[in-house]
């Protein structure tokens, strides 16, 4: 592994850590993530996490903390970048026998990969069609826009053109000022009057763009330069308007694209599969999407889900497999003691459901080619 790409940027604290305690790591300008645990990492608490909930001060770091990927130490940078991309993380800790080496964060990563950023355009690896709201759309809703959609940033227009951008550095000062007015216990009408306010008291201003013909090392730059994660892509007319994003994490998913399988797998909780590496993940689900040919499947996403419950040392694991193909979504699940298991039952299911799913456009194309009697 590249040791350039570990950073100490990163404080640990116990499970029963104060959140306020952790508001002011996460404010401190060297620290990237707060990791949570006491004899092994259980996971880190990122700007991010704070959006889930108006925590009270008293409240615990074990509540907020959010899962993250565990790679080995001797894997590979594309692989680490890989891994990122999948669990939706923007860090992992490296951890060897002698406790945690460092942390790979995403800007890290993408500072020392050996790419050639300036030979790839913005229009080849950008999200298109973005999530946007109106200027006057009230805060509240823009919390659950970003939770709901899993996404890091909002573009803000007035009548299509772009006027700013709401992102989770702006919305985490607006959870935190609400936490804030809701923990002094008399002011409940300014608590109100946070989530009643538009997005345009709140948002930055201008939104820095980028264009679909700038090249990705042009847009990199410019996010190091100016600290931001992404930049709104415009069509660069007088009156921009938001084509899409671009992420860091759409640069870090180009990077893996070339080495990845036709089929796009992106794996929630992957520390999980500590008997199945990602690759074996792929060609197992490969495996059901290619007996049925005619099924285009765009990409697939497997989530694991961990249980309370134990059994011989195993834990009891929910495993669900989701295709998204041409003609509709189909998923598979199961439950299983240990996360293998489980994906071996949600796979069964899986094929069960794509047979019913290819059965119905069978009998629809039947029906459609059948002559009708007049």
């Amino acid at each position: 592994m590249n040791r350039s790409i570990l950073t100490q940027e990163f404080e640990s604290v116990t499970p029963e850590t104060r959140a306020g305690k952790l508001r002011s790591d996460l404010q401190t300008n060297s620290t990237a993530a707060v990791l949570v645990g006491d004899d092994e990492i259980e996971g880190a608490v990122l700007p991010r996490d704070l959006l889930r909930s108006r925590l009270s001060d008293d409240a615990q770091a074990q509540t907020v903390m959010g899962t993250v990927p565990k790679p080995a130490p001797t894997a590979e940078t594309s692989e680490i970048a890989r891994v990122l991309v999948e669990s939706e993380s923007t860090v992992a800790p490296l951890v060897d026998e002698a406790g945690v080496r460092g942390i790979v964060t995403r800007d890290s990563l993408l500072r020392a990969v050996d790419t050639d950023f300036d030979a790839i355009n913005v229009e080849s690896i950008y999200t298109q069609d973005p999530v946007t709201v109106d200027r006057k759309t009230k805060m509240g809703k823009v919390v659950n826009i970003v939770r709901e959609n899993g996404i890091s940033r909002v573009p803000v227009v007035d009548d299509d053109e772009l006027v700013g951008i709401a992102t989770t550095d702006d919305l985490v000062e607006f959870v935190v000022r609400g936490t804030d007015t809701a923990t002094k216990g008399d002011r409940r009408g300014e608590k109100r009057h946070l989530v009643d306010l538009p997005v345009e008291n709140v948002m930055s201003r201008p939104a820095e763009t980028t264009t679909p013909s700038a090249t990705v090392g042009s847009a990199l730059e410019t996010m190091f330069e100016k600290g931001y994660d992404g930049l709104v892509v415009a069509d660069g007319s007088s009156v921009e308007r938001p084509l899409g994003v671009l992420t860091k994490t759409d640069v870090l998913r180009a990077i893996t694209d070339s080495d990845t399988p036709d089929l796009d797998v992106q794996v929630v909780n992957p520390e999980y599969f500590r008997e199945i590496d990602w690759t074996a993940i792929t060609e197992r689900i490969e495996g059901v999407t290619e007996k049925y040919q005619e099924l285009d499947v765009f990409d697939a996403r497997v989530t694991v889900q961990k249980h309370e419950e134990n059994h011989r040392g195993e834990s009891l694991m929910r495993c669900e497999v989701r295709l998204f193909t041409d003609e509709d979504r189909v998923a598979g699940t199961g439950e299983e003691y240990g996360a293998a298991n489980a994906f071996d039952a949600a796979l069964e299911t899986l094929e069960k459901n794509v047979l019913e799913l290819k059965g119905k456009q069978t009998d629809r194309d039947r029906n459609e080619t059948v002559p009708r009697k007049p």
